[in-house]
């Protein structure tokens, strides 16, 4: 065997091997290389406008709720004012109707004054003939002694 024809054999291999490699084994791992390069370029690429769209939604989200809390504030703010208006209508309306009781009060208490005068007057001019006609030792007849007693009654 002859080292010459041996290397020269191993080289003519060595230079198959090769251009088998460079033509059907390299084309297909640079593509998956690629590939690999565009998938991880584009999920980079994700990545950052996810983020980016993760902060203008959290800016948007802040905002909302600011204005959230700002309705609120207002809302509450109007049902305080709704309240305070519903408590001056209600010790407007007490007002009002105590004095009507009272205004019906005072009207029925001088109904009862009146009354009682009238009977006061009454049993007062009852007294008074049954005096006179004691004093006078005689009975005066029914219409005098009406028209006596509605005399004695105009006068007190």
């Amino acid at each position: 065997m002859n080292i010459n024809l041996t290397l020269f054999a191993q080289a003519i291999t060595f230079f198959a091997f090769i251009l088998f490699t460079a033509r059907f084994v390299w084309p297909p791992l640079m593509r998956a290389v690629e590939a690999r390069q565009k998938q991880i370029a584009d999920g980079l690429a994700a990545a950052e406008e996810g983020k980016q769209s993760l902060e203008l939604s959290a800016k948007q989200a802040d905002q909302e709720i600011a204005k959230a809390r700002a309705r609120a504030a207002e809302i509450m703010a109007q049902a305080e004012k709704r309240v305070s208006q519903m408590i001056e209508e209600a010790k407007l309306s007490a007002r009002e109707e105590g004095n009507r009781e009272k205004t019906a009060a005072k009207a029925e208490i001088e109904q009862e004054v009146s009354r009682a005068k009238e009977a006061l007057r009454s049993q007062v001019s009852l007294l008074a003939i049954a005096g006179a006609e004691k004093i006078l030792r005689r009975e005066v007849d029914a219409k005098t002694h009406a028209d006596l007693l509605q005399a004695v009654q105009a006068e007190l």
